[in-house]
This record gives C-alpha cells, sequence and structure tokens, in this order.
C-alpha cells in the first residue's frame, strides 16, 4: 500500500478570508469530485493571498499513486483558476 501526498501552493487575488474561502472552496470541491481523493487547506490559513492544499490518495502500487497525484497536478495546472499556481510538492509513502 502507498499513500501519495500533494501539495499545492497558490497565490490568490483575495482581498478577504471570505474571498479566499470562495475560491479554496471551489478548488476543494472539485478536486474531491473530479478525482475522489481526499483534499483540504492545510497551510497559510489565515493569509487571505495565499492557500496550500494538501491532497491525498491511497494505491495498492506506488506507481499508480504517483500517476493519481500526478495527474491530479497537471489537471489543476491546466484549469484556469485565478490563482497562480506557486509550488507543486509529491511525496510517496509506502506503509
Amino acid at each position: 500500500m502507498t499513500v501519495a501526498v500533494l501539495r499545492i501552493r497558490f497565490r490568490l487575488p483575495a482581498h478577504t478570508l471570505k474571498e479566499k474561502r470562495s475560491i479554496v472552496k471551489s478548488v476543494v470541491e472539485r478536486v474531491r469530485t473530479h478525482f475522489n481523493a481526499a483534499c483540504a487547506e492545510i497551510d497559510d490559513l489565515d493569509s487571505p493571498g495565499y492557500t496550500t492544499l494538501g491532497i491525498a490518495c491511497i494505491a495498492n502500487e506506488s506507481q499508480h499513486a504517483d500517476r493519481q497525484v500526478q495527474n491530479i497536478a497537471a489537471t489543476i495546472e491546466a484549469w484556469r483558476l485565478d490563482a497562480e499556481l506557486l509550488d507543486i510538492q509529491i511525496e510517496l509513502i509506502p506503509a
């Protein structure tokens, strides 16, 4: 079993936490619905201009888990979000 963790950091066009919440909620729901993966805001919680999302997938083979998070990262990059993608990190954790 392998757990694949994807960490994505964005710069957002938000000036308030309320504006940020609407953007983040939209991205989180799209990821959960489209990929059936766990997704949550994990960092930059009090900063209206930035957010960091954590996305996790589990698979019985490490190659499958890696392909899945690579696909998620590529799809998020392809979405025309109002946010600027700053950083992507992928970690595979064998269990």
